[in-house]
């Protein structure tokens, strides 16, 4: 079969860089970043935070081919910081997030036992008399 054996995804080989900065010659303040070991969900997650920055002039990436784990991802800015300096800035908005939403998440789904008085599972049950799920929250209240 022509597909790369599955290790292959995802581990880096001896000596192979994570990121390469390609600077871009014809369009000012643009790069083009090619990220190894990585697809679209990595891919569309930094293009959809590089456009909810203001300096980002344009964001998008590709995957040249399937069979190929990388993906390339193409910035422009609008000349106040560098497209490397804003790639960091959203990956570092993205961590963020990322924490705050385990955080949230491990909140709203923690099964804790108020005073011994109700203790629910994530599916709304009540083991132990109390109020239902339904009292006005929803899953997605977080």
């Amino acid at each position: 079969m022509n597909a790369p054996a599955r290790y292959e995804l995802f581990v880096l080989d001896e000596g192979e860089r994570p990121v390469e900065v390609i600077e871009d010659t014809k369009i000012p303040n643009a790069a083009t970043i090619k990220v190894m070991k990585q697809d679209h969900t990595l891919g569309n997650l930094i293009r959809a935070q590089l456009l909810s920055m203001p300096q980002v002039l344009f964001a998008g990436y590709k995957v040249p081919h399937p069979l190929q784990p990388h993906f390339l991802i193409k910035i422009q800015t609008d000349g106040t910081a560098t497209p490397t300096e804003i790639l960091e800035q959203a990956c570092n908005k993205l961590i963020q997030m990322m924490v705050s939403l385990e955080a949230k998440f491990k909140r709203e789904f923690s099964f804790k036992d108020v005073d011994g008085a109700v203790a629910e599972d994530p599916y709304g049950t009540v083991t132990a008399g109390g109020a239902t799920w339904t009292d006005g929250r929803d899953y997605l209240d977080f």
